[in-house]
């Protein structure tokens, strides 16, 4: 699976799950899903590509809440709107 398709089908799943609760919105950090992804923190941390691929799947409603310096860090905090 390529770098990016694993943070977006992690991303994916944590919004459909929170959806299923009857969640309205959901903040999901790039440290946190990093982690989920496997093999953060380390050299290959791939940071970036998780960042990138959290601002991607941004809707119109969805806001930023937090954002580290570089806008590619662990800090960085997406709200999602749901239903997506």
């Amino acid at each position: 699976m390529a770098e990016s398709e694993e943070f977006r089908s992690r991303l994916e799943s944590i919004l459909r799950a929170a959806t299923a609760h009857g969640r309205k919105c959901l903040d999901v950090n790039a440290g946190e899903l990093r982690r989920a992804v496997g093999g953060y923190p380390g050299k290959n941390h791939r940071m970036p590509v998780c960042c990138s691929v959290m601002k991607q799947e941004m809707g119109p409603k969805d806001r930023i809440l937090s954002e580290p310096p570089s806008g590619h860090g662990a800090s960085l905090t997406v709200r999602y709107m749901l239903p997506r």
